[in-house]
């Protein structure tokens, strides 16, 4: 069985930071948005960190039916888990009332569409699910780890201003402009485990060092997301600010105090 210590990639954007939080290095030669840790060759999911200064564009994802119909090989399912967030960090999840096809597009050219979103306000420790066709948008001052199908698919509605291309016709088509579900939302309690996410096609966990039972069902590869202290699967160890990627998930040996994410794909 592999365990691989997963290499990163720092993806500089207009709304990134020039100074990394812990447990990153400080100072940045430009505006660093994400660091996404490179998967390896056919894994279905992407472990990425994300960090704001200003606002990300209003956007949506197709699902995977949406995406091949197009000629792409998947769509994209998300889920947010919030490292730290500014007082009045706020993330876009859902609309205020459901919107048509014709009234999302019309709002998105109109600018109407940043009014239109709900903003919930963020603090650390909580968990967003975004399935595919949600209209949403990532606010200034959040941290964030993001776990996804990886797919690099994204249709921008709305860019407040910014001159990058949008997509307008793709997202209104593929989009389920509504108010997002209560149970999208969880605050995650530091000291226990839990399955946070078993949708269609991700599973999401917080596992806490003691009990890994929200592990036990895990199947094929997982992502295994360092939190707090040290995890070893295999003999390879992670800290916060790396990721691992085992082929099984009974490889994994939880240090004391520690505290993870784990992710894995259902086909």
């Amino acid at each position: 069985m592999t365990t691989l210590k997963l290499e990163t990639t720092r993806v500089e954007k207009p709304w990134g930071v020039t100074e990394l939080p812990p447990p990153f290095a400080g100072a940045a030669d430009g505006p660093i948005g994400e660091i996404w840790f490179d998967p390896p060759r056919g894994c279905p999911l992407l472990v990425k960190y994300l960090f704001t200064s200003e606002r990300l564009s209003i956007q949506v994802h197709p699902d995977d039916r949406q995406a091949r119909a197009r000629g792409l090989p998947a769509g994209k399912e998300e889920c947010w888990y919030i490292l730290a967030a500014e007082a009045d960090a706020k993330l876009g999840i859902g609309t205020r009332r459901p919107l048509g096809e014709g009234e999302l597009r019309a709002a998105a050219l109109s600018g109407e569409l940043e009014e239109l979103m709900q903003w919930h306000p963020v603090e650390a420790g909580m968990f967003f699910h975004v399935p595919a066709g949600t209209v949403h948008a990532i606010g200034a001052g959040v941290s964030l780890i993001e776990i996804q199908q990886n797919s690099d698919v994204t249709y921008r509605l709305f860019d407040y201003g910014r001159p990058r291309e949008l997509h307008l016709d793709d997202g209104a088509a593929v989009a389920a402009a509504a108010p997002m579900p209560a149970d999208l939302r969880q605050a995650v309690d530091s000291g226990s485990s839990k399955r946070l996410l078993d949708s269609p096609h991700l599973a999401i966990a917080h596992v806490v060092a003691g009990d890994l039972s929200p592990l036990d069902q895990a199947e094929g590869g997982v992502m295994l997301v360092p939190l707090e202290g040290e995890i070893r699967a295999r003999g390879v160890t992670a800290r916060a600010g790396e990721c691992l990627w085992a082929e099984a998930a009974a490889a994994l040996d939880a240090g004391v105090g520690a505290r993870f994410l784990a992710g894995w794909f259902k086909p």
